[in-house]
């Protein structure tokens, strides 16, 4: 039996993504059409599984929903962001 699909929640400040009982989280600012990621993690136990890199699809797709860019301050979303074909349109 497979884990449910994990849900996106945006606090307002923070983008959220739980799996396997652990949170990983995005802390960012957003001024006007701009969202600065400040800071991105997921806990030790999820390390090396993916999951940060879930989250940050995950924000992605809801900033082009909402006709968000990206700036990225923190290094991890950084180079996520370089590395992704499907979302590099929106960082600058």
């Amino acid at each position: 039996m497979s884990e449910p699909q994990a849900e996106l929640r945006d606090t307002g400040a923070r983008y959220e993504l739980d799996e396997q009982g652990h949170t990983s989280w995005a802390d960012y600012r957003r001024d006007g059409r701009r969202l600065y990621i400040d800071h991105v993690e997921s806990p030790q136990a999820l390390r090396g599984t993916g999951a940060a890199g879930r989250l940050m699809a995950g924000l992605a797709a809801d900033a082009r929903a909402k006709g968000l860019r990206l700036t990225p301050i923190c290094p991890y979303a950084a180079a996520w962001l370089k590395r992704s074909k499907d979302y590099a349109d929106l960082v600058g």
